[in-house]
């Protein structure tokens, strides 16, 4: 892997920060690997003396080092099985705000999406209102056949593809260095998780597939009475530009002016839980980032949520589960609650389903002598995941950003409403939910559509057997003969991995003498 000085100085600045914000200070040189000790003094002696604890530090250090390493922030505080729960709550504090770029770069990438003058296109197109690191929002007048409307417009940032394109092969580089040299770095498979951001990323930055996010969402929602959506100006929006409808209302950040305006704060808090459970659990597709920022409430008296560039997505069977265990644990069924883990496959079988729930049982009981203020769902599942790994439960992605969005709802809920009782608002979601999709009539239908499953697997069954005899054939005649490599590649192999060991060492070395120069500045 051929590392450029480019890379180099933005690792080392990178580097620089996080050491000197103390980042590492919480770290013990003496359980790590030499090179790592090493690297781990040399980060404590750049450390501030006030710099607390790790957590609020590597906020201010991801803020202060640039909008790649917030979103990677944002992005990791979804994943507390890879940094832990203390710190995947502090990094939900990051704030993606910028300074707003000028309104002539947003009217000229406008124009250039839609290949028109702006005139053509808008009525009129005022600054921005917002801005964050990868658009800002200006507010619009477009024309429609019913007469004019307000419009939210969302302009993709220039050079910001570019951007995040080489911080995310900057941090290439130090996932793939700590999972060659450190088994920590392997364990929490680092490459994999950038891999995940860069396609979270790609798919942030393209505003067509967020404005099919938000239609899909408006589109499930549109029968509730409790929560909105805005609706997409498909003719306005493009690769770098998302037109919505704009959303007169007033912010949940914002609890006076709620208030002032009328609306009960124990019916949105019931809102906010309830509308996050029955399109999690109805639609198997929820909003993944339900702060109070992108929740407002509109005069009908509505949830209306915006910003649809990070969703989230569960099967039935995860929906199942989620569904199951919940209303397990209202009803103290902790046997059914260890079953359906089983059931799922997410237990092996190796184990007891009765040790199981013994050890479910020590989760759910304690939440049953809790005041209704201090019973948390989020918290219920996160004790959930922490068992479930001592019987071998692997970390489901999925389930754990369902987890991460809970707690930012529950949030939500209790700023509304501190008294607000989860078990009581959350049982009518979970039973409708249950009634409707395990009931003995649900399961009947859903055997009629195995069944149907089943008839067009058959139908293709006779390809598929001709296809394994060919592919067991290849198998035999191989294992037969035997698989060799000449001499000359093997020699390449090894000349190849000789040369990747030394560009890595050369570069890690590099990295630290930069730090160092850094230091003495």
């Amino acid at each position: 892997m051929l590392l450029g000085f480019g890379h180099f100085f933005r690792l080392a600045r990178a580097g620089y920060i996080l050491a000197r914000e103390g980042v590492f200070s919480g770290l013990d040189p003496a359980v790590l690997p030499p090179a790592g000790a090493f690297s781990v003094r040399i980060a404590n002696l750049l450390a501030r003396r006030d710099s607390g604890g790790a957590p609020d530090a590597l906020v201010r250090a991801f803020s202060q080092i640039g909008p790649s390493y917030v979103k990677l922030g944002q992005f990791l505080a979804t994943r507390p099985d890879v940094v832990g729960a203390d710190i995947a709550d502090a990094l939900t504090a990051l704030q993606d705000r910028m300074e707003p770029f000028a309104r002539a770069q947003a009217v000229a990438i406008v124009e250039k999406a839609f290949g028109r003058k702006i005139e053509q296109i808008f009525v009129s197109f005022g600054e921005p209102v917002a801005a964050a690191s990868v658009a800002q929002v200006h507010v619009a007048q477009a024309a429609y056949a019913k007469g004019e409307r307000k419009v939210a417009v969302k302009v993709l940032r220039p050079g910001v593809e570019r951007l995040f394109r080489r911080d995310l092969a900057d941090m290439h580089i130090v996932a793939r260095l700590a999972e060659r040299f450190f088994a920590e770095g392997r364990r929490l498979r680092l490459v994999q998780v950038v891999d995940t951001l860069a396609r979270t990323v790609k798919l942030e930055i393209d505003f067509r597939l967020e404005a099919a996010a938000a239609s899909e969402f408006r589109d499930n929602v549109a029968h509730d009475r409790d929560i909105h959506a805005p609706r997409v100006d498909w003719d306005r929006t493009a690769r770098e530009v998302l037109t919505l409808e704009w959303i007169d209302g007033a912010p949940l950040s914002d609890v006076a002016r709620v208030v002032q305006e009328g609306h009960d704060l124990k019916d949105l808090a019931r809102s906010v839980l309830q509308s996050f459970l029955r399109t999690a659990m109805r639609d198997g597709f929820f909003h993944a980032d339900m702060h109070q920022g992108n929740l407002f409430v509109d005069k009908k008296g509505r949830l209306v949520a915006i910003d649809f560039g990070i969703m989230g997505r569960l099967g039935f069977k995860e929906r199942r589960f989620l569904a199951e265990i919940l209303f397990g644990f209202i009803t103290r069924d902790y046997k059914r609650v260890a079953e359906v883990h089983f059931e799922a496959g997410y237990v092996p079988p190796i184990h007891s389903v009765e040790e199981f729930s013994q050890a479910l049982r020590a989760i759910g009981e304690p939440l049953h002598t809790l005041n209704v203020q201090d019973i948390s769902m989020a918290r219920l599942l996160a004790l959930l995941f922490e068992v479930t790994a001592l019987f071998d439960m692997r970390t489901r992605t999925e389930l754990v950003l369902l987890q991460k969005t809970m707690v930012v709802a529950e949030g939500v809920a209790r700023t509304l409403d501190p008294g607000l009782d989860i078990w009581k608002t959350s049982d009518p979601v979970v039973r409708g939910w249950i009634e409707d999709n395990l009931s003995a009539k649900a399961k009947l239908e859903d055997a009629g559509r195995n069944a149907l499953e089943l008839a067009k697997l058959a139908s293709h069954l006779p390809k598929v057997l001709a296809q394994a005899e060919t592919a067991i054939a290849y198998l035999a005649d191989a294992a037969s003969k035997g698989v060799s490599l000449s001499p000359e590649t093997l020699e390449t192999q090894a000349r190849l991995r000789r040369r990747s060991d030394r560009f890595l060492l050369i570069g890690f070395a590099l990295v630290m003498l930069v730090a160092i120069w850094l230091m003495r500045r």
